[in-house]
């Protein structure tokens, strides 16, 4: 894989990251949080899991493209959940996730 490739996806991953904790945060704060829980689980795991990604990528891992794949399917779950909800942080979320997911299935095949 090329290093602009990687370049692509860290900045893609690490976009993704952001705007999970954006929206992790934002949710703890909404009215019905306790409606948020799966929102905000899958926010955490897929911000960790970007991050990973992230760094799995920049020191070139011999398993960064299982890491990809794992992070897609992640990604993918929680711009999922988070398309349920109609909070604009959660909208932007799930943007975010499916990109990250489209980019980690690409460096992954």
């Amino acid at each position: 894989m090329t290093h602009q490739h990687y370049e692509e996806c860290i900045k893609v991953c690490l976009e993704c990251m952001e705007a999970c904790n954006t929206c992790f945060d934002a949710c703890l704060k909404e009215d019905h949080v306790q409606m948020m829980a799966e929102c905000i689980r899958l926010d955490r795991e897929c911000a960790d899991m970007c991050s990973f990604a992230a760094k799995a990528m920049q020191t070139n891992s011999p398993f960064a493209s299982q890491i990809c794949a794992l992070c897609a399917d992640i990604c993918e779950a929680c711009g999922n959940e988070c398309k349920k909800h109609d909070h604009d942080h959660c909208q932007k979320c799930a943007e975010s996730c499916f990109r990250c997911a489209e980019m980690c299935r690409k460096m992954a095949a």
